[in-house]
Order: C-alpha cells, then structure tokens, then sequence
C-alpha cells in the first residue's frame, strides 16, 4: 500500500462532509439574500418564506412525535431490513412506510394538512366542475389558457398539459369525489414512485445498490411535498415509466416489449401531466443506454422505439381529442410570463434560490451521495437527473416552489446515497429526516 492511498480514503471519507457544510451555507447566503430582497420591497411571492414557499411560523404539538417515531424506527432498523428482506416484500414495504411517513409528517401540524393543499382556487380540484364532456374539454383547453380569455383556467390548471386536470376528474366520475380522495390520489401516485425507482435500481446496477437506497428514498425529505402535491402523482407515473423501458432492456422476447411499450405509454401520459417532464427524457434514455452491451445497439434501439410507439400513442389520442402537445405548451408559457408573480420575481436569484430549495428538499444524504459518486452506471440516474433539473432552471420559466415542481426528479437523485461510504450512511439517514421534521414544524409550507 502506498502512502497516497490511506489519504485518498481520508479524502473521500470527508467529501461528503464538505459538501453537504457548503451546500448548507449556500442555502443560509440564498436565504439571507431573500430576505434582503424582501426586507427591500421585492415580492418573492413565496408567503413569506425566503427560499421554500411558506412563512415562518413554529406549531410544535405532541403530534409531532409520529414522524420521529417513524424516522426513529427506519433509522434504527431501516438498513438492515433492506438488506434481509425478499426484493419484492421491500419493494411493497418501501412504498408503504414512504406513505406513513408523508402522513406523519403532514398531520403534525394537523388533521387538516393533509386535504387543505389542494383546497385554495389555484389548485386543480377548483376547475373540477368546469369539465363536462371529455371531448369539449380537451378540443376547448388551450383556448381558456391565456389570462385574458373569457373564462381562464386557475393558474396551476393553465400552466399544465390539460392530463393533470383530467386526472381529478376522472378521480371524481369514478365516485371518489372531495378533497380527501384528491389528496390520496397525489399521495398515492408519490409513494409509488419509490418501488419505481428500486425496481429500476435494481435492472440497473443490481438488487445490491437498490437496498442501500430504499431507506434513503423512504424517509427522504421530499415526503413533505408527497403530502400533498399533484407533483407527487406526477412523480409515480414518470418514474414509473422510466422503470418500464428499465426493466425490459434486462428482459427478452416479447416481455421486453411489452415493458417498454408499457413504460412508453406511462411516459406519454406523464408529458400530458407536465410539461417540464420532458426534461426527464434523459433519465429514459440512460436506462436503456446502460445495457449497450448486453443487448447490442439494435436492442437498444428496439427498447427506445417501442417505447416511442408508447409515447407516440398517447400523443396520438390526445390529438384525436383535439389537444396538441406544442400548442399547449406556448400557451402554458405565455400564460406563466404574462403574470405577476413570473414579473415581479428576480430571475437572477431564483435561478440560485430554486435549487437551494432543491437542495433541502432532497436532504443532505443526497447531497453526500453526489459528493462520493464514482465511475459507476448507476451515477448516471443521478447526474442525468441533475441536467434535467439544471435544463429547467436555466429556462427561467421556474421561479420559486421548486421542492415540489422538481419531485419526479428528486426521487432519482436520491440514488446517489447508493455511494455513500458504509459507516456514514446511518448518519445521513438520521440527519435527512431530521431535516424534514424541522421544515414542517417551522415553515408553513403551502403543500
């Protein structure tokens, strides 16, 4: 052993460290400027808060002793479970104490938290009872996007591919009508992104790395959002997608084409949930890409264009519908710049401030995860992630709320804590849901 390989240790052993120190004084010095900002007349139209939307304001009750029993019990027995467990029961598992501790988180500042996200005018719920026929909405949707129009979309309905909306309506046709159901489907669709996600670890770079992420993926600060935010079900039905062509690029025959047509039909239904998912499009392409080998180019090529048909398909029904994807989205961006709160906010600090929110929404274990990735495939999920975050900020058409707009990417890179040195990794796990339980009991976050 040669001396420069016991401090090559040492320094990795501390990177993670390091990064997470200055990416927590980046966030403070984004906060401070807010302040400055907002202490100076500017309206960073984000309730009072400086980074995340949502003022200060302590609730602290004997509630908030179920998310610390949830993280107390992941924590302490979270990593070795993951470890022992048949795949397929911590796959299940997974999502179900990812739920448990979204609602725990949520319900410490109240009952009431849970539905009361979706209930202001902004929200998709409101415009439920706009949509009569199917037909008529989807050929009519684009008109009644612009603000001035004769009777507009509320704001979140406007800056969406019309799917989001039709999401809840179908919700409410099947007779699941009200707030309450609103808020399980976007729950629901949230949590499912962590099978999503292992499953997708797992064709990936093996079952080994998946269960070294579950714990991380469970009690992940982003759970704050899953609970509750239409981002979240946004985030199942992509990450669902991407584990489609995933898991048929490590499959053969007709199996790999029905995953990757199936995969493909889940990301075009994502692009009719939100326009910014096309940046998730890398991500896609990466999971086949990793399998060149094994499957040749033509293998890989046939994956992306069965799951292209996928996408094509749904792109294809829409049209029939009367809605067209590039239409849509001029007026969606149109309607964004034409508002206040895109005027009025600065784009040179958001374009920072986005991605401190980012930051805390994806906790400090992720941050010490990038800061230890290594020449790895798996480094890939989490570095194309990062462009495809780093491609929708550079658009300035995001300012601010980025700890929800951003969850379908989060949950991919929250695979780097896959690199975190062993010994650390109980550490970070603790510190992240720390985290968590401080943002909800002392910012009231609007989601």
């Amino acid at each position: 052993m040669t001396s420069a390989e016991p401090t090559t240790s040492r320094v990795r052993r501390r990177l993670p460290v390091v990064a997470v120190v200055a990416t927590a004084l980046f966030v403070l010095v984004v906060g401070f400027i807010g302040w400055r900002l907002a202490e100076g007349g500017t309206v960073l139209h984000l309730l009072g808060g400086y980074v995340l939307r949502g003022g200060f304001g302590v609730v602290l009750t004997p509630r908030v002793l179920m998310p610390v029993a949830v993280a107390v019990a992941v924590v302490l027995v979270g990593p070795g479970l993951a470890s022992r467990l048949r795949f397929g029961v911590l796959v299940a598992g997974s999502a179900v104490v990812a739920a448990v501790w979204a609602v725990a988180l949520a319900l410490s500042s109240g009952w009431h938290r849970l539905p009361e996200p979706l209930s202001v005018v902004y929200e998709y719920p409101n415009d439920v009872p706009r949509v009569g026929s199917i037909g008529t909405f989807l050929s009519t949707f684009t008109q009644f996007v612009p603000a001035d129009s004769a009777d507009p979309w509320t704001t979140h309905v406007a800056g969406h591919p019309p799917g989001a909306l039709l999401a809840f309506v179908l919700l409410d046709r099947l007779g699941l009508s009200g707030l309450g159901w609103d808020a399980a489907l976007c729950i629901v669709g949230g949590v499912l992104a962590v099978p999503a996600v292992l499953v997708t670890v797992r064709a990936v770079a093996g079952e080994g790395h998946a269960r070294v992420v579950a714990p991380f993926l469970v009690l992940a600060p982003i759970a704050l959002w899953v609970a509750t935010s239409a981002d979240a079900l946004f985030a199942g039905v992509a990450s669902w997608g991407v584990a489609g062509l995933a898991t048929a690029a490590v499959s053969s025959g007709r199996r790999r084409d029905a995953k990757a047509l199936a995969g493909g039909l889940l990301l075009g239904l994502a692009l009719f949930l939100s326009f910014g998912l096309t940046a998730l499009g890398l991500v896609a392409v990466v999971v086949v890409l990793v399998h060149r080998r094994a499957l040749g180019w033509g293998g890989v090529v046939r994956v992306l264009a069965v799951g292209a048909v996928g996408v094509l398909l749904v792109v294809g029904l829409f049209l029939l519908g009367g809605y067209w994807w590039l239409d849509g989205f001029h007026a969606a961006g149109d309607r964004v710049r034409s508002g206040p709160s895109y005027a009025n906010r600065p784009l040179a600090f958001f374009l920072f401030s986005n991605l401190a929110a980012g930051a805390l929404a994806v906790g400090p274990a992720a941050i010490a995860g990038l800061a230890s990735l290594r020449r790895h495939r798996l480094a890939l999920l989490p570095l194309t992630a990062l462009v495809g975050i780093l491609a929708s900020d550079s658009t300035g058409l995001v300012r601010g709320e980025t700890e929800r707009i951003w969850l379908p990417f989060y949950v991919w890179v929250l695979c780097a804590t896959a690199f975190l040195p062993q010994r650390q990794r109980r550490m970070w796990l603790a510190l992240g849901a720390a985290l968590a339980i401080v943002i909800e009991v002392t910012v009231r976050t609007e989601w």
